[in-house]
Formats: structure tokens, sequence, C-alpha cells
């Protein structure tokens, strides 16, 4: 599927997206420090409702990614939260990083099914307010140990820490120290810039009364260079690659969006919106597990043959580390500069739950917000997830027959 390949008319059920909203991204410690992730997802859901004119009871389910939350369902605390009506049903994902995006895949299918009509579907995290991790001890008596993450592999595997797991895949795939600061410096310019010219002005929800009503991005730093990047150390192994400029930062936010079918979606005026065509997951070695978008984005491929990701109109891809991003893009043979126009999680953030809602967030507003709306123009949305998983999904500019 080239890229603004033609755009057949989309059956009555074909699931579409036609409103997609995320809150500014929050430094973890930052704007949002004392916002409960329930509050955060609760704005996305009421922004994304005024967008779309959608009545708050034709929504059918709430599906939300959440990582490190404090479980408890935050998909039907956030619509609680946002005073959706009672009868409207809620269920969180839990593909660690890849649930945002795992949240829209699973919404598109419950819509193409004939399960649903009208689904509100995204993620959400808060760093800042999350629960500590802590294990019982086996006497009961000592101190509890506290944790830092869960565990994603068995010892047997190997469990790296993320940032080590970073250097495994820039060492198995060559990618060095420059290459990594420079991509990152390049991820913080493009947010600066795409911030400073309103580029996320009308996809940022503001939280109103559910928190701070932010409307800018903490993190993308005007002054980032590859030689300022180049002073740091590293960060996760000694004589290391993967440094703190090189790395995502920790960050709160969500994002929501409106999966609905063709039909609806006319019936509530749009004449253009962003088509599901199709979804793949797939596992790699724990080891390295920030290739995993290699496997899914080929599984992918494999069940829709004219698909060249290289050629796609927008490509998302999560910039949890430089080294990741790099290794994957090459492996897929798709040109770094082609890659997350407006910058990627380096700057802007990785909210973990809510990061895969947000690439499809981010691919929304270029092809349908700043743009003419261009039938047949394609949007790739990429993941690598922890233990070792990828999840690629593919849109379509679509438009909707009278």
């Amino acid at each position: 599927m080239a890229a603004s390949a033609a755009s057949p008319d989309p059956g009555p059920r074909t699931p579409v997206i036609v409103a997609a909203r995320r809150t500014a991204i929050g430094r973890a410690g930052g704007v949002f420090r004392e916002t409960p992730a329930e509050s955060l997802l609760a704005g996305t859901i009421t922004a994304v409702l005024d967008e779309s004119g959608l009545p708050a009871d034709d929504v059918d389910e709430v599906v939300a990614g959440n990582a490190a939350g404090p479980g408890g369902n935050p998909a039907r605390l956030g619509a609680l939260t946002a005073g959706l009506p009672f009868h409207v049903p809620g269920v969180t994902v839990d593909r660690q990083c890849g649930a945002g995006l795992e949240a829209v895949v699973q919404a598109c299918r419950m819509i193409a099914s004939g399960a649903a009509d009208a689904v509100l579907a995204g993620g959400v995290e808060s760093v800042s307010t999350a629960p500590w991790r802590v294990a019982r001890p086996a006497d009961r008596v000592s101190a509890p140990v506290f944790h830092d993450r869960a565990r994603f592999s068995p010892d047997s595997v190997g469990d790296p820490e993320m940032g080590v797991a970073a250097e495994n895949v820039a060492r198995a795939h060559g990618i060095t120290r420059e290459r990594q600061d420079a991509f990152a410096a390049r991820s913080h310019q493009r947010a600066v810039a795409a911030r400073e010219r309103g580029a996320f002005g009308d996809e940022i929800a503001r939280l109103g009364r559910f928190g701070p009503d932010t409307d800018r991005d903490e993190c993308p730093r005007p002054r980032a260079s590859a030689q300022r990047f180049a002073r740091l150390r590293p960060a996760f192994v000694e004589g290391g690659t993967v440094t703190a400029g090189n790395s995502c930062p920790l960050n709160d936010g969500a994002s929501m969006l409106l999966v609905t079918t063709a039909a609806r979606a006319r019936a509530l005026g749009y004449r253009h919106a962003l088509a599901f065509t199709d979804a793949a997951a797939a596992g790699v070695d724990p080891n390295l597990l920030g290739v995993g978008a290699v496997a899914s984005t080929r599984r992918l491929r494999r069940r829709n043959p004219d698909l060249d990701p290289a050629a796609a109109d927008v490509v998302e891809f999560n910039e949890a580390f430089a080294s990741q991003t790099l290794a994957c893009l090459d492996e897929l043979g798709i040109d770094p500069a082609h890659t997350n126009a407006d910058g990627g999680a380096l700057a802007l953030g990785h909210p973990y739950g809510a990061s895969g809602a947000v690439l499809v967030t981010r691919a929304y507003a270029q092809l349908l917000r700043a743009v003419e709306p261009r039938p047949g123009a394609t949007a790739l949305t990429m993941m690598a997830v922890a233990g070792g998983l990828g999840v690629s999904a593919l849109f379509t500019v679509t438009a909707l027959p009278a």
C-alpha cells in the first residue's frame, strides 16, 4: 500500500476515527504531579465527545490502555469521572507501553465485528501518582522490598532493565552514539518548532475542571543539540552509548479517540475520516525488546502485501530510546528523517499506557487537521514494547460517501 493510494468507498461498518485528542504531556513531577490518571483520562473523554458531537448516551464502550497505574480498571474510573452514564462500560488494556495502541486496535475490531457502533479508545499514564510496587517479605516481618518495575520475562530467558535493553540493541545493530544523539536532537528541534507554530493546539485537550488547564507539552528542549547531548555520560552501562539525552523522559498524559462506523461518522457530519486498515502484534527476544516493532510490522506486511512502510505518508514511531528507534527504522528500510515529523517521545515524552494512542492522535492531526484530507493517504504507527513485543497499525484517510 503506497502513499496516497486510491481509497475505495468504505463499507458502512468500516472502523473509522473521527475525533482524537490528547492532554499536554507533562514531565513526571511536573504540571500534572497531583493529577490522577482518571482525571487525565476524563479530560480527553470530554474533549472527544465535545469535538465529535456524539451524545454520551451513545458510547458503547471505553477502552483505555494503562501500564503503571493502580489497577481497579482506570478506563471505567475515567469514564465515571468524566460523567458518562452508568450504563457505559469500560475495560483497561495492559500491553505495557503498547497498551494505548492496542486499545485503539481492539476498538476498531469491535466496530468491524458489529460488537459496537461507537467506542472511546486510548490510554493514560500518571507516573507521578502511580503507586509504588512493593514485594511482601516471605517472613512477613522483614522490611518490604521496593521494585521500580514489573517483570516482563522469566529469569531463564532474560529480563533486562529498559536502558540495558537499549544498549543491547545499539550493540547488536551497530547504532553509534553519534547517530543516537543526532536523532534525539532532531526530535527536540522538530517538537519545539511544531509547538511554536501551533501544530499541537487543536489536538491538546485542556483539562479544565479535571486538572491544570495547560496546553503546552513540558519536555521539548529549545536548546537541544547533538553537541550538548554528546557531553552526557552513559546512563545505564559503563562505556555505553545510551544517555539521558537520547532516552525518553518519564511522563504523565492521556489520549483518547472516537472509533465508530463509517455510516455513523457520516451521520455525525464528517466527510473524511481515518479508516482502520489492519494491525499486527508479534514477539521477539526480550533481551532485544526494542526491535519488537520490526516483527510486528513485518507480520502486518505479510497480511498486506501492498504495504510499503517507507512510502507511508505519515510514520509515527514511539521513541523510547534513539538506539531502538534507529535500529527498527534501519531494519524496515524507513528513512529516519521521514519519521515523527513533529518530534517524538524523546522530546514530547512517553506516558507509557497513553503513548500508542498519542501516535494515532498525531497521525490524525497531520492527515486530517493540518491539511486538506487526501483520500488514500496512509499512516503507519509502531510501538516496541517491554517483554519483547511489537504492535503496528495501519490507517488510511477515506472519504465518507453521502
